[in-house]
């Protein structure tokens, strides 16, 4: 419209254009403002309902306190009721401050708030016969529903919206307060002669997630009752915000939480925002009482189902005591539990009747299985309790027993092992014979002139700590057999050779592990006028010189002194001769 010369009607048709850009701009605006009056009345409503939900957890604490057929309950809920008090006077005092910030702007933007009905503005006011009832607004009556000039000289931030003054400062300072007053309350109500329970708020200002925020509690939540954890964890991540952020993609950085709420925002946005945060803190307050409530008993949680349990050993033995347990269980089947399992969370599908099936294999050594059970009340808030089943792993086992050799020798390390089935302990015990654990078995050692011994096998269940005795088994006792006594590797009656010159004493052909050392040794050679004597097991320069002089095919012998590993074993073999001798 302009740079160039322009007919009448080209004027008058480019400034129609300009009209309408202007008008379309204009309903834009007015749908944006008419969207923050339902969002704002919608938010109106969700404040009533936290108010209910708060009142209707609150009536049930009275009546108990007022119920004097349960005594101990009754103590309890009074003491308790006196927690709420204190919860709700503080929940009001958000409730009027911000209530107040409303009626400041709408007054600093020249709205009419002295009247009072449902054909104004102001459609009930503020009453101290419920002070934690927000006023009731219908913004439609607002004439200036987008004036921001007076919202952000009222909420301190029409100078710098980085660092917010007067109201704004007041209020975020006071929002922060209520949360920490709030959960300290809630820890410290949990006091009870057994135990002392408090709560230090770390003052969360900035957090990058809700897993951030729990991990800056964590510290803090060491001196909180357990049951009490996880609501306020919710209680206090639900009241914090992020205090200093970016805005505008990044183009303004560092501003405060009130400046990015308030800036430029029109008079029915900002009071939307206020109303927001009064459903936060009465949402706050109704979780609160619902905990409180629940530390009475009763009402907690919901149930529509029962069922009967039955629990014990999933084996027992022959004239075992047996016990087993029984109980009733209440579940919602409309609120099926969530089960995890070493961190993993079990199907959806393996989750029924209020139990969750879990199915796994077993391993060869005792098992340790682990995990956590969630249910959510009747307020949303979980309640998460860890779960343990240890399971001991039975070897499956036969024996085969041959009772003619049931032999225990003097002297020798007997390798002894029993196996009590049904038990996940095996114990010997012995008469005539010492028993020593070694590894997974027992090394028995006899002495003594007994020609017999006995060996006692019990069972015990570290479940029960119960020990059954299962049998005694009698076992003869016997020297060990001599050895065979090797020169170099030919055995009695066999070949030997004139390089050969080390004795060795062992069985040819036997089970037993015994070993056997040579201590001294005579040699005969057939002709020849004396013997070479020596000890240890090799032959010294007497021996070797008389092997020398053996002739071919000549007989010799040796007389041995041999001594088991074993202390207790001593014995004389003879090596009867050798027909032959090799060149």
């Amino acid at each position: 419209m302009a740079g160039g010369k322009e007919t009448p009607r080209q004027k008058m048709i480019g400034m129609m254009y300009l009209v309408l850009t202007a008008l379309l701009a204009l309903n834009v605006s007015k749908a944006i403002l008419d969207a923050f009056v339902a969002i704002e009345e919608n938010i109106q409503i969700s404040n009533l309902n936290e108010y209910g939900r708060g009142e209707e957890k609150k009536t049930d604490l009275k009546e108990v306190s007022e119920d004097k057929s349960n005594p101990e309950a009754m103590k309890k809920a009074i003491a308790l009721m006196k927690v709420v008090n204190q919860i709700d006077k503080m929940t009001a005092e958000q409730v009027k401050l911000i209530d107040d910030l409303k009626m400041e702007i709408l007054e600093k933007c020249g709205e009419k708030t002295k009247e009072v009905g449902p054909e104004f503005l102001i459609t009930k006011a503020y009453s101290t016969s419920e002070p934690l009832k927000p006023i009731r607004m219908n913004l439609m009556k607002v004439d200036g529903k987008d004036k921001y000039d007076e919202p952000m000289e009222v909420m301190g931030i029409a100078e710098d919206i980085k660092k917010p003054t007067g109201n704004g400062l007041k209020l975020w300072d006071s929002y922060l307060k209520y949360r920490g007053d709030l959960t300290t309350l809630i820890a410290s109500s949990s006091t009870s002669k057994e135990k002392k329970y408090s709560f230090k708020d770390p003052d969360i200002r900035n957090s990058k997630d809700f897993a951030d925020i729990k991990k800056q509690l964590a510290p803090a939540l060491k001196s909180v009752a357990p049951d009490d954890q996880e609501a306020l964890i919710k209680i206090y991540s639900s009241l914090t915000k992020q205090e200093i952020a970016d805005m505008h993609e990044g183009e303004i950085k560092d501003v405060h939480w009130i400046g990015r709420t308030f800036d430029h925002s029109p008079s029915v946005a900002a009071i939307a925002s206020l109303s927001s945060l009064q459903k936060e803190i009465l949402t706050a307050r109704a979780d609160a009482v619902a905990l409180i409530r629940g530390r009475v008993g009763g009402g907690e949680y919901s149930f529509n189902k029962i069922m009967a349990l039955a629990y014990g050993p999933e084996v027992v033995n022959q004239n075992e005591e047996v016990e087993v347990q029984v109980l009733m269980a209440a579940f919602d089947s409309d609120k099926q539990p969530m089960v995890t399992i070493g961190g993993a969370n079990v199907p959806k599908s393996d989750i029924s009747d209020g139990k969750a099936t879990i199915k796994t294999k077993s391993g060869s050594t005792e098992m340790n299985l682990s995990g956590t059970i969630t249910i959510l009340n009747k307020s949303g808030i979980p309640k998460t309790l860890p779960w343990e089943k240890k399971i001991t792993v039975m070897k499956p086992q036969g024996t085969v027993s041959l009772p003619e050799l049931n032999v225990l020798y003097k002297g020798y390390n007997n390798v002894v092992e029993g196996v009590a089935s049904g038990y996940d302990q095996t114990i010997l015990t012995g008469q005539g014979v010492t028993l020593t654990k070694s590894g997974k078995g027992y090394i028995g050692r006899v002495g003594g002139a007994g020609r017999t011994a006995k060996i006692s096998i019990s069972g015990k269940s570290t479940k029960t700590n119960k020990t059954v005795s299962l049998g005694s088994f009698e076992f003869r006792v016997m020297n060990l057999p001599p050895p065979s006594l090797f020169f170099g590797a030919t055995e009695d009656g066999g070949k030997a050779s004139k390089a050969e010159t080390r004795l060795f004493a062992r069985y040819s052909d036997s089970p037993l592990k015994a070993e056997f050392v040579v201590q001294s040794w005579e040699l005969n050679v057939a002709g020849a006028p004396r013997p070479a004597k020596g000890s240890g097991n090799t032959l010294n320069a007497d021996g070797i010189s008389l092997m020398r002089q053996a002739k071919p095919g000549s007989s010799i012998s040796f007389m041995t002194m041999v001594k088991g590993r074993t202390e207790s074993y001593v014995r004389k073999v003879v090596c009867l001769p050798f027909n032959k001798i090799n060149k």
